[in-house]
């Protein structure tokens, strides 16, 4: 038993196989539908898409198996002065090929984490004309599918620290294989159920990947690096997501954009010989072996008895569940980011998703549709930018900055008035370009900075909690904002509602927020007790 191998490869293998062909058996139903526009509204389920199900479930449990430990490796005690020897030659390392490996496998994770959520806005017009049901039963698609990401940002985060980062990525991706035939459903309650289960492994994802890139980037280099990776990595992800749709809808219909998670989860199983166990989380359940052959993928040669001394960091041991994040000197960090990624997913999900509606009511003659394009490219070399900032600059000084601009950015729209049939719309696109790049900032760097201040026994816990939070905001925002929009007209309190919460995120930051720029792990999450 290793951090690269599987703990019950046969199991996990025919699993994969099972889940393959239990989509590849709905195709057939699909396909035979060419002549009716690919409509399957009302279709009654065949009995080849009954098995197909079936093999699914069974697919889901057998590599679910293959990927479980045995319970001796979870109750493993940790070996305190051998972890404080790795850990070091870790953060000291430079970057090699290994590592450059690991980045791109972990990216393309991402980019596939990332088109889930946005494929869902290329599917509802086709659900909503097909299904023949109105705007406000299509708004529980995505409802559904944030309800799903929060809840599984919450419970694959505590996987990954029960579990390891490796087995939950996998994991994620066998969920990815078998939600594909979302697209095959003939009924609507059944793409809800169908988006639920996808929403909790696309959930999932996120918060994994940033666990495992901090603990393996070297410190020196992980602020910059992860925040320039995660960026790339959904631009990507959207682009993706567009291009299937640009592509394919058109001669498949929206029920085809699903059917490439088949593909998608796959690429993550072929190349997961690229994916290790996070060797911070090997040493943490003393699996020495295995951390040792896991840092050898990366060149780093570790001695246990070096002449020089090390600076003793004490290793602690928690439950790991979500309430010990509010817990043993960790409450500050958990209220800091919960308030952020909250603060956050309100002005993106609320106040960003109306603005097109609340700029055309307020008279302003400008394409919302272009405007919000343009203004979005701001991001894409915004990110090195935050990179940088973030990497070289301050990690928590960064984090508050943004925080306090895009809060400015909402008080700027509140101080043009509600009728803005006399603004310069110059301004206007100048003003929405500023909110994209410091709103895309504040989320950018979000799960790097949960992954760098929670302990290793936490840190996937972690990560889920502030991925979760941002999901949280999706849910809270889009309702508060259009309650307040039909109770009172105009863009006013709209945008000073939605700047409080992002502005008391970024005061809490200064109190309760941790610098981590080039600083080591196991430094940074030293409890305050």
């Amino acid at each position: 038993m290793t951090g690269v191998r599987f703990h019950h490869p046969v199991a996990f293998v025919a699993g994969v196989m099972l889940l393959t062909g239990g989509v590849l058996a709905h195709l057939p139903d699909f396909l035979s539908m060419k002549s009716m526009g690919y409509r399957m509204v009302g279709m009654p389920m065949s009995t080849p898409m009954l098995w197909g199900m079936a093999a699914i479930v069974v697919g889901l449990a057998l590599s679910t198996y293959g990927l479980l430990p045995p319970w001796a490796f979870l109750r493993a005690p940790r070996q305190a002065s051998a972890t404080r020897y790795y850990t070091k030659a870790m953060d000291d390392a430079t970057l090699r090929g290994a590592h450059w490996w690991l980045l791109f496998v972990l990216g393309l994770a991402l980019v596939i984490d990332v088109m889930k959520p946005a494929t869902l806005g290329f599917v509802l017009p086709g659900v909503r004309a097909e299904y023949g049901i109105t705007t406000a039963q299509a708004a529980m698609l995505p409802l559904v599918a944030l309800t799903g990401t929060t809840i599984g940002s919450l419970a694959w985060g505590v996987l990954a620290d029960r579990l390891g980062r490796r087995a939950s990525i996998l994991l994620a991706a066998m969920f990815f294989l078998g939600t594909s035939i979302c697209g095959f459903m003939p009924s609507f309650g059944w793409n809800l159920f169908m988006c639920f289960i996808m929403g909790l492994s696309a959930g999932g994802m996120l918060p994994i990947v940033y666990a495992l890139m901090a603990e393996t980037v070297p410190a020196k280099m992980r602020g910059w690096l992860v925040i320039l990776h995660g960026g790339l990595a959904t631009a990507c992800g959207y682009l993706v997501a567009s291009g299937l749709a640009t592509v394919f809808e058109p001669i498949y219909t929206w029920r085809i954009l699903w059917f490439f998670g088949l593909p998608t989860g796959l690429a993550i199983v072929v190349l997961n010989r690229w994916i290790p166990e996070s060797p911070r989380f090997l040493l943490e359940h003393g699996r020495e072996d295995a951390a040792q052959e896991v840092v050898r993928r990366f060149g780093i040669h570790v001695d246990v008895h070096p002449p020089v001394a090390l600076d003793a960091v004490e290793p602690t041991r928690q439950a790991r569940t979500i309430g010990a994040l509010f817990r043993h000197g960790l409450a500050h960090h958990s209220v800091a980011i919960v308030l952020y990624g909250l603060g956050w997913g309100i002005v993106n999900w609320g106040f960003v998703t109306f603005l097109p509606t609340i700029l055309g009511d307020a008279g302003l003659e400008v394409n919302a549709s272009a405007l919000l394009f343009y203004a979005a490219l701001a991001g894409i070399p915004g990110t090195l930018v935050v990179a940088y900032l973030y990497g070289r600059w301050s990690s928590r000084k960064s984090m508050i900055a943004f925080a306090l601009l895009t809060s400015a950015s909402l008080a700027s729209f509140a101080a043009m008035g509600n009728d803005m049939t006399g603004i310069n719309p110059s301004l206007v696109v100048a003003l929405t370009a500023l909110l994209m790049l410091s709103s895309t900032a504040v989320i950018s760097m979000l799960s790097p900075y949960a992954a760098e201040v929670y302990p290793t026994d936490l840190r996937g816990t972690g990560s889920g909690l502030a991925a979760a939070s941002s999901k949280l905001g999706g849910m809270v925002g889009p309702p508060a904002i259009g309650a307040l929009l039909t109770a009172t007209a105009g863009i006013v309190l709209p945008a000073v509602i939605t700047a409080v919460p992002i502005a008391i995120a970024g005061v809490a930051l200064f109190f309760l927020g941790e610098e981590t720029r080039e600083r080591g792990l196991e430094h940074i999450s030293r409890r305050k007790d």
